[in-house]
């Protein structure tokens, strides 16, 4: 089977209030104006699910943004793209970590 967009760019965040519903929302408001830059193929925003605990899952992050790219010069281009660097002037403020998962289909 053929993917579409082999790269994705998986971002976890935890914010520095971890149980403010409005952070949470304004975070997940500014990740979804990411979608409007043109190397961004697809946009999927998240928050914890309510899942079965278990030892290898990690819920400890409050929302992710897991992201599709055509290839690595359209990743690229979003790292430095204007509305990027305009999220992270707006936003940055919210989080106290960020780590991020970056693959290529193999």
């Amino acid at each position: 089977m053929e993917t579409k967009y082999p790269l994705t760019h998986h971002v976890f965040f935890w914010l520095k209030n971890p149980d403010s519903t409005a952070d949470r929302d304004q975070l997940v408001a500014g990740v979804k104006t990411l979608a409007k830059i043109e190397t961004v193929r697809e946009l999927h925003v998240g928050i914890t699910a309510s899942t079965e605990k278990r030892d290898v899952v990690d819920n400890s992050w409050a929302v992710s943004e897991l992201m599709f790219f055509s290839d690595l010069a359209g990743q690229e281009t979003y790292q430095t793209h204007p509305l990027h660097l305009e999220f992270i002037k707006n936003c940055s403020h919210l989080w106290e970590k960020v780590l991020v998962y970056d693959a290529i289909e193999a």
